[in-house]
């Protein structure tokens, strides 16, 4: 039963061939028996999940049916759920009950989806390897001495095991699409403001974008159309119209133009990786797709940009975490400047502290104009470069990483190195745009994504390409050894 889709397990619900308590049932027998070795979890919510499945067996029983009613998944532990520890892998959010839910939660929750509980991620979504979660890292079941990626590690770790059968993540600037690449599952960040980020806790509020992790298009598709949609609560929400994902999955990929950056093929780029990736390229052309060469020259400039703005919106929205109104306090403070130095000190990791100095400073008077301004023109260039791509092609293709997984406490003492891995997945972020990572293949054992980008709302042509391609190779049928 653990091996099924979601696509799967909604055609079983419908057919009575399980029940939801039964299938939920199993899947929380499983994350005990398995997840002591990955780490995939923070919380797990028997109770809540055992009660939302009888609620979606009655509700079925009533006559009512929906792709997500019954449906097991987990949330990012960033998802605010009502009454239940959202930690934000932090030790400051530790003790922290969210008073309500996300709306993303919510949309899902009344669905039908079954939450099993809130996976473990990097501390407040900031890394690329889930090594920073005060809760200790997350392993990756291709190989537990590797890493799963990140931010979502944990979500994309649950997932490839076999835990359950897709989950919500967060992207911020890669970080659902890399650790779907290292999982060798298929990742979705949608266009900026298609999923609703209130009660998403902020890493870096113009980037951050919630979407769905799974093993197939099909199931993202699913997973995605539960959670867009515009949100009156959300300032950044925006008011168009969501398709059904479902329905353009089987079109034709005849006469598609793909574009392929000549960028993206730099000295950084793992020669084996760059050989899958071509070899994709000419499974899509086989089912009619157009490939051409394209360039996008400020590409190099992407990494130091957003290692700016990132930092700078994460100093502001973390300035919130003080000690006073919510989450971790220190012991005793002499006084007010104590408190605060003392809660902030104590309650965030080293990664966290990093980027909060990092972008206080960008965002300090005297270099304001010469770091913080200079990265948001630089990103405006970066969004020209895309727009004028796509008046050549539909998509672009590439290299979701640059390596595959790489060992656990193998790049901790170079952060700069961590963060090169985000290479090919920032500049998506820094424009907006949906982007896709999807299973390619594998090099040395371990998984290997391929990225599509595509123009703003286009998430359907991106799943679309995802699952054609799907229906005509076997990598993410795969599964690791043990699981």
């Amino acid at each position: 039963m653990h091996q099924l889709t979601l696509a799967e397990i909604a055609r079983g619900l419908a057919d009575k061939k399980f029940s939801s308590e039964e299938l939920t049932k199993v899947l929380l027998a499983r994350i005990a028996q398995l997840d002591p070795q990955l780490n995939s979890f923070i919380s797990l919510t028997e109770d809540l999940a055992l009660q939302q499945a009888k609620a979606a067996d009655v509700r079925r029983a009533n006559g009512e049916s929906g792709a997500l009613l019954g449906a097991p998944i987990a949330h990012k532990d960033l998802f605010c759920t009502q009454g239940i520890r959202t930690s934000c892998g932090s030790k400051m959010l530790d003790n922290f009950k969210a008073p309500y839910d996300a709306t993303v939660v919510a949309k899902l929750a009344a669905a039908g989806a079954v939450t099993l509980g809130k996976t473990n991620m990097d501390e407040f979504a900031m890394g690329s390897a889930n090594e920073s979660s005060y809760y200790g890292a997350v392993k990756n079941p291709w190989n537990l001495e590797h890493v799963p990626g990140g931010s979502s590690g944990g979500s994309a770790a649950a997932v490839a095991a076999r835990l359950l059968p897709a989950a919500t993540g967060t992207d911020t600037g890669g970080s659902i699409r890399q650790p779907a690449a290292l999982t060798n599952l298929t990742g979705l960040k949608p266009t900026y403001g298609r999923v609703s980020r209130w009660g998403m806790i902020a890493y870096a509020s113009s980037l951050d974008q919630g979407g769905p992790l799974a093993r197939t298009a099909e199931d993202c598709a699913i997973l995605l159309q539960g959670m867009a949609g515009f949100d009156p609560q959300d300032s950044t929400s925006i008011d168009e119209p969501v398709p059904d994902y479902s329905a353009s999955l089987n079109g034709s990929l005849q006469g598609l133009r793909i574009g392929v950056p000549k960028e993206y093929f730099s000295a950084g780029l793992d020669p084996r990786i760059a050989e899958l990736i071509h070899n994709s390229v000419k499974e899509l052309e086989k089912l009619g797709a157009v490939v051409k060469e394209i360039s996008l020259p400020n590409m190099q400039h992407a990494i130091p940009a957003y290692y700016v703005i990132a930092p700078a919106e994460a100093s502001s929205n973390l300035s919130r975490f003080d000690g006073v109104r919510f989450g971790y306090r220190c012991e005793d403070p002499k006084d007010l400047t104590d408190l605060y130095k003392r809660s902030r000190g104590e309650g965030f990791g080293p990664e966290v502290q990093r980027r909060i100095m990092v972008g206080a400073y960008a965002l300090s008077a005297g270099y304001y104009d010469a770091y913080y301004l200079k990265a948001q023109k630089i990103r405006r260039l970066i969004k020209n470069d895309f727009m004028a791509a796509f008046n050549e092609v539909d998509i672009i293709l590439g290299p979701t990483t640059p390596n595959p997984a790489w060992k656990l406490g193998a790049k901790n003492s170079d952060p700069v190195a961590a963060y090169l891995e985000d290479v090919y997945t920032i500049t998506a972020n820094l424009a907006g745009l949906p982007g896709l990572s999807m299973p390619a293949g594998f090099v040395d054992g371990l998984p290997v994504g391929v990225q599509l980008l595509a123009p703003y709302f286009q998430e359907g042509r991106l799943l679309n390409v995802a699952h054609q391609y799907q229906l005509n190779t076997d990598w993410h049928t795969r599964t690791p050894t043990g699981f």
